[in-house]
């Protein structure tokens, strides 16, 4: 994929779990070979991606969310490709 459009909509892949995990003290990807420890912000992305939110939604999500940190396009569109990369998840 060469770049990520805002009308696309990210899932997780089959066989993928996002979650709060209280021993890791943060949000983890659990998949039927382990599981992947994720810091703040892609802990903050993956929240918001439930199969229905298209990027625009989900960038403006994490805008209303972080009012400070400014425009998130860049940083959204950046951690979802290589989500995508590491097979975490998939486009519609």
């Amino acid at each position: 994929m060469m770049g990520i459009s805002m009308e696309q909509i990210p899932r997780l892949r089959p066989g993928f779990r996002f979650q709060w995990e209280p021993a890791q003290n943060a949000h983890v990807l659990l998949y039927p070979e382990g599981m992947v420890r994720l810091n703040g912000s892609a802990g903050a992305v993956l929240k918001e991606v439930d199969g229905q939110r298209n990027v625009a939604d989900i960038v403006a999500l994490l805008e209303q969310q972080f009012p400070d940190a400014g425009s998130l396009l860049e940083d959204v569109s950046d951690f979802l490709k290589d989500a995508e990369q590491q097979h975490w998840i998939v486009f519609t």
